[in-house]
């Protein structure tokens, strides 16, 4: 079987090497050809012998997910739909700064929790990413980017790299694609691949307690946690995984986590829904509720999609519950809506889905909530 190398992390591309009779030593200048070159063809990687060139070209391709389409919104956000086969396409969201270029990874072909505020969740769950697909984004968007740059390939071990930061923030839950986003962080990480810092990468999850603390032992990077309610009962209805790991459990979980975290907080997600979670009461209690959490919070206007049954807290409204927030001591942010005129912002990511979950061929067009 031809093998992607997309797929291989430091360790497994040096195990590769070893079982086609090569020195394992070779998977450190491999690695620096695919994902700091971003080459893809082995007759181009000069600091290998000819023959074992001609070997590689044989058992092994370096193949990322096809571009199906690249949309750049009005604010310089880029868009791009990638095909994974079957039917099915994912979606990746760059979105460049001032000082930092920062690129949305998702990690599943739709996804399985069902948020209702999610047009991802909507779309049902066909599948887990490979490795190969999720690595494959980032290694896409740094071509890309490239060709609309000055930056060239030599300087993407510089500080001034295009994406320098990673979100796991797309189509999916990370942690429900443990091993495949756990391999694919470790390569974002390896010096010889991204050399991305463990504070520039952030996963973000609705709340798997026992991936959580997986994650804490065995990568642990940035972390951002989709609270979006102050208390069980709100929150069982808007991330249905509260059912099974409630609040003060996941609470527990951040905890844990923050002791080997490269930052000493948890960011809090909390998408911002008129006359759902937005009062003045609900951020009194959410304030009661993180007291013994080193956190921050990211407030997130929601952004609308066809047939969400949902609308976007007024600005007087997030204003207020920012505020109430801050007087207590806490840090906030209000996200800033980028590339929604190409639906590329927060909670608009649907790619194509083929839903084996049956969830759309049952669900209401319009699902209020009740």
């Amino acid at each position: 079987m031809i093998a992607n190398l997309l797929n291989y992390d430091a360790k497994s591309l040096a195990d590769f090497f070893v079982e086609i009779g090569e020195k394992p030593f070779r998977a450190k200048q491999l690695l620096r050809w695919i994902h700091q070159s971003g080459t893809a063809d082995f007759g181009h990687m000069s600091d290998l012998a000819k023959n074992l060139r001609d070997k590689l070209a044989h058992l092994a391709i370096i193949e990322a997910p096809q571009v199906i389409s690249d949309f750049v919104a009005e604010d310089g956000t880029r868009k791009w739909l990638l095909s994974v086969g079957a039917e099915n396409a994912i979606e990746s969201v760059f979105i460049p700064e001032v000082n930092r270029g920062t690129l949305c990874v998702s990690s599943q072909v739709g996804c399985a929790l069902a948020c209702t505020f999610c047009s991802t969740g909507r779309q049902g769950f066909n599948r887990n990413l490979t490795v190969a697909e999720i690595i494959g984004q980032l290694w896409i968007a740094n071509k890309l980017l490239r060709e609309n740059s000055s930056l060239s390939a030599s300087d993407v071990s510089t500080s001034e790299r295009v994406v320098s930061n990673v979100v796991m923030m797309g189509m999916g839950e990370p942690l429900a694609n443990f091993e495949n986003v756990v391999m694919a962080l470790d390569l974002m990480l390896d010096d010889y691949a991204y050399g991305l810092s463990r504070r520039r990468v952030t996963v973000s999850t609705s709340g798997l307690v026992p991936a959580l603390d997986r994650l804490r032992e065995r990568c642990p990077v940035a972390l951002a946690v989709s609270l979006h309610a102050p208390n069980d009962a709100l929150r069982d209805q808007l991330v249905p995984i509260n059912k099974k790991y409630p609040l003060n459990e996941l609470l527990a979980a951040c905890r844990r986590y923050l002791t080997v975290a490269p930052r000493d907080f948890v960011t809090f997600e909390y998408v911002m829904l008129d006359g759902i979670n937005d009062s003045v009461i609900h951020a009194r209690e959410l304030i009661q509720l993180v007291q013994d959490t080193p956190c921050k919070f990211n407030l997130i206007p929601f952004n609308s999609f066809h047939g969400s049954g949902y609308r976007r807290s007024k600005a007087e409204n997030i204003r207020i519950f920012r505020d109430i927030l801050m007087q207590a001591g806490f840090v906030v942010t209000v996200r800033k809506t980028r590339g929604d005129d190409i639906d590329a912002a927060c909670g608009q990511l649907a790619g194509q889905v083929k839903d084996k979950t049956r969830r759309t061929a049952t669900m209401p067009i319009n699902m209020e909530m009740q």
